[in-house]
C-alpha cells in the first residue's frame, strides 16, 4: 500500500519534502522500477524512483524486515542511479545528485535514532565534505527520540507503523491526510484498485525474497561456525533462489562437520537449473 499511495506524485513530493527538509520542484514517479545493464551483472528493482526538474534522482524503500547489507544495497543502488542517469560522453560534472532512502519497520543501526544521514565526509577532517552528490537516509519507525526530530516525521512515522484501525485516526498532520484520502481512493476507485491489485502482487514477491534471504542468513551462520566461508561458495549462497533448495541445504548445514563435507553434499544442488 505504501508503494501505491507514493506513486502519487503529489504524494512522494510531499514526503521527500518532509524528509528532506526543503522545497522539491515537481517529481516524475516511475513504479517498481528495474535497471539491468549486462546479463552477468546483478540487476535491481526500485520499488519508487523519482525525478525532479533540477534532475535530481530519488529512490524510496521500504523495507519491512532486516536485511543483510542494507548499507552495500544503497550504494548499489546509487550507483545503478548514476548509470541510468548518466549520458555516454557526458562530464562527470552531469552526474546528478541522488537520495536513497529506506523507510524501515526496525533499527537498522540499533542506535534508537528515528532518523540516520549518511554522506561521505573525510575522516581526518569532517569538516572536508566529499562532494560527490549522494546522500543515504535510513529512517526507523520503531524510536521515541521524538524531540530530536521534526515533529512531522515522527507523525508520519507513528501513521507508517500504525495498524489498520489506528491508522484512520487523525494524526494532525496535512501529509498523513494526504495519504489517508489516497488509501481510501484506492479502495474504491476501480483503476486505482487495479493498481494497487499489481503492489499486492510485489508484496507477495517481497514476501518470497524474505524467505529465501531469511534461510540463505541462517544456512551462512551455520557454516560460519565452521570456518571461513569461501568466496565461491558465498556466490553460489546469493544466486540460489530455488526456496526447497535453500532449505535442503540449510538441513545439510546443520549436519555438516566441516566445510568441505557441506560442499560435497550441496553441490548437486548448485549444479542443476533453479526453480523459482
Amino acid at each position: 500500500m505504501f508503494g501505491a499511495v507514493m506513486s502519487v506524485e503529489e504524494n512522494c513530493k510531499g514526503f521527500l519534502e518532509m524528509v528532506l527538509g526543503f522545497p522539491i520542484a515537481r517529481v516524475v514517479v516511475s513504479k517498481e522500477k528495474s535497471m539491468i545493464y549486462h546479463p552477468e551483472y546483478k540487476g535491481v528493482r526500485l520499488d519508487i524512483y523519482a525525478q525532479d526538474a533540477n534532475h535530481t534522482h530519488y529512490n524510496v524503500e521500504m523495507q519491512v524486515r532486516r536485511k543483510k547489507a542494507l548499507g552495500k544495497r544503497s550504494r548499489y543502488y546509487h550507483s545503478q542511479i548514476v548509470m541510468e542517469a548518466l549520458e555516454r560522453g557526458e562530464d562527470y560534472d552531469g552526474i546528478p545528485f541522488t537520495f536513497v532512502i529506506f523507510v524501515c519497520d526496525f533499527d537498522p543501526f540499533d542506535q534508537e535514532l528515528y532518523c540516520y544521514t549518511f554522506k561521505n565526509v573525510c575522516s581526518e577532517n569532517p569538516d572536508v565534505k566529499l562532494e560527490d552528490g549522494s546522500c543515504t537516509i535510513f529512517l526507523n519507525t520503531k524510536e521515541k527520540n521524538d524531540a530530536e526530530v521534526p515533529p512531522e516525521l515522527v507523525r508520519f512515522l507513528k501513521f507508517v507503523t500504525a495498524g489498520l484501525e489506528e491508522s484512520e485516526r487523525d494524526f494532525q498532520d496535512e501529509l498523513v491526510r494526504r495519504f489517508q484520502k489516497t488509501i481510501r481512493e484506492i479502495k474504491t476507485d476501480r483503476e486505482m484498485g487495479e493498481r494497487y491489485m499489481i503492489f499486492e502482487e510485489m508484496l507477495r514477491e517481497e514476501k518470497q525474497e524474505g524467505r529465501l534471504e531469511a534461510t540463505r542468513e541462517n544456512i551462512l551462520e551455520l557454516l560460519e561456525d565452521l570456518g571461513e566461508i569461501p568466496e565461491d561458495l558465498q556466490t553460489k549462497l546469493e544466486d540460489l533462489e530455488d526456496l526447497t533448495k535453500l532449505r535442503a541445504l540449510h538441513k545439510i548445514a546443520a549436519k555438516a562437520e566441516s566445510l568441505r563435507a557441506f560442499e560435497e553434499k550441496a553441490e548437486i544442488y548448485f549444479n542443476t537449473k533453479d526453480k523459482k
